[in-house]
């Protein structure tokens, strides 16, 4: 059922038109902001389109990549004591692609480590974790069928 309703947002060119609300950015609170842009533009690749440096250093940013963006927050230093390896407990999103496994090559030729795909719900899904431990699943839809592991897939 998953698959059936992103294939058909996908899909319906027709939607974007149609639509008030055109875009979720999540918004990570993390406990170092610049490990998180390592992962996030020199790893996954998203760009830097706006922040705040009021102490001249990053404290918020905005990135994009493609048609997605997310923002981070750095949280000052004596709450990232109290909170530290609690942030991303339970919070995944989902970024739906054209090519998840196209992005897991990529991802592993940047020295990441990307949990291995497998296809779920008629997605190949690309799950990777960021440092606070945000889950970030790439998802793409397949005709591979259910529960197929990439390394499987591969050796068809």
């Amino acid at each position: 059922m998953y698959a059936l309703i992103i294939k058909n947002l996908v899909m319906d060119t027709n939607i974007q038109t149609q639509l008030n609300i055109r875009q979720a950015v999540p918004f990570f609170m993390v406990t170092d902001i610049e490990r998180s842009l390592k992962f996030y533009v020199g790893g996954l690749g998203f760009e830097m389109k706006n922040k705040w440096t009021p102490h001249n250093k990053i404290e918020w940013c905005c990135l994009q990549r493609e048609g997605a963006a997310i923002m981070l927050q750095e949280y000052k230093t004596e709450l990232a004591k109290k909170i530290q390896g609690r942030l991303g407990k339970g919070v995944c999103i989902c970024f739906i692609c054209d090519d998840a496994l196209k992005l897991y090559k990529e991802f592993i030729s940047k020295s990441l480590s990307p949990a291995e795909p497998f296809v779920g719900n008629g997605m190949w899904d690309v799950a990777i974790n960021d440092p606070d431990g945000y889950i970030l699943r790439f998802e793409s839809l397949t005709d591979v069928p259910e529960e197929t592991m990439y390394s499987q897939w591969q050796k068809k």
